[in-house]
């Protein structure tokens, strides 16, 4: 398996978040990569190398799933942080005014001159600090996403992304849940495009990839699957429950498994069986795997309690399925065991190879 890990995901590295009514340190931590890759080299997998993409090429991957005003918002976030405040350049950029979806209480389609408001417009939490070297450190993600998907699309059995920030939560126009770019939905587009007719993604993560859906939320050629706590009680609350099941051409193409907290490895593993009946259902000729490990007992925001061991079996399930795999590196918080949730994860989709 490669691995294609972000050299430049340290630059994003957050002060503090909003969490749960007041400010604290970021969970979302550059050591949690470091963590994977030191793992990776201790019981390696395969070759490990930063990404190798055309800038072109990854500017209009990225542009296939992202809209345009969105994307130069990204790429000036920061100087026009910095340009409102010269004291900004100390401090992340977080949102404080937000519009709601009423359409007589707020238009979005005025791009607001103002950076505090534009910031609002593209943002869905103040959880998700923007930083200095965000825009980097995500665009680098994009290309270790992109790097995977045409590995996969060209004859390798499976490839992981490895990288931060994370992406499932991103959508075509808006960030949150530490995520800028969507790197699955990246993936997906890429193989897509390069000419699989189905592509399946499969959302492990303890939180819905409300991002993901969004994206190809009314698309039949893409199936979007999540097995996630409940949004009734979980982040991001908003999307994620199980009636949520496309639209347009897309109805009947999104599936998601919302489960309680407390949720163990016996009822997650019966979901996830669900889950890999609908992309075998599908007919998908290839898969996109979200690898979020924040379902782990020990994760300090999630709510269910599979432990270390139980990742091998997750991975073997996964490889029933018998598709080129792109596995791209979500959550887990849990820094000291993401890396060895992560590897046993991946090593027991090896397995059966």
């Amino acid at each position: 398996m490669k691995t294609f890990h972000n050299p430049h995901h340290a630059g994003h590295a957050g002060q503090q978040e909003m969490f749960r009514g007041r400010m604290v340190p970021c969970h979302e931590v550059p050591a949690r990569l470091d963590f994977v890759l030191t793992e990776l080299q201790r019981r390696p997998l395969g070759d490990i190398a930063p990404p190798s993409v055309d800038d072109t090429a990854l500017d209009a991957a990225i542009a296939r799933v992202h809209s345009a005003r969105y994307l130069d918002f990204l790429a000036s976030a920061w100087s026009d942080w910095v340009a409102m405040d010269p004291a900004n350049a100390q401090r992340d950029a977080l949102p404080s005014v937000w519009p709601i979806g009423n359409p007589h209480a707020f238009r979005t389609d005025v791009l607001p001159r103002n950076f505090a408001a534009r910031l609002g417009l593209f943002s869905f939490d103040s959880g998700s600090p923007l930083t200095a070297g965000t825009w980097a450190a995500a665009r680098g993600g994009a290309a270790c996403a992109l790097a995977a998907a045409h590995a996969v699309a060209q004859g390798e059995r499976s490839a992981f992304a490895l990288t931060r920030p994370p992406g499932h939560h991103a959508g075509p126009d808006f960030l949150g849940g530490y995520c800028f770019l969507n790197n699955a939905a990246i993936a997906a587009q890429a193989l897509r495009d390069a000419g699989h007719t189905k592509v399946a993604v499969l959302d492990v993560d303890y939180h819905h990839g409300n991002g993901t859906q969004t994206i190809f939320y009314e698309r039949a050629d893409v199936l979007t699957v999540s097995v996630h706590g409940d949004p009734a009680t979980e982040y991001p609350f908003f999307l994620g429950h199980a009636d949520e099941r496309g639209a347009g051409a897309g109805a009947g193409f999104n599936l998601n498994l919302p489960l309680p907290r407390g949720t163990g490895v016996a009822a997650w593993r019966a979901a996830l069986d669900t889950a890999l009946q609908a992309v075998s259902d599908f007919g998908a000729s290839a898969l996109v795997v979200p690898m979020g490990l924040d379902t782990f007992e020990g994760d300090p925001i999630s709510g269910f309690t599979l432990k270390s061991a139980d990742y091998a079996g997750v991975g073997q399930a996964l490889a029933s399925l018998g598709l080129p795999t792109v596995f791209t590196f979500e959550g887990g918080y849990a820094v000291d065991e993401v890396g060895t949730n992560a590897v046993n994860l991946l090593e027991g989709f090896q397995r059966p190879a």
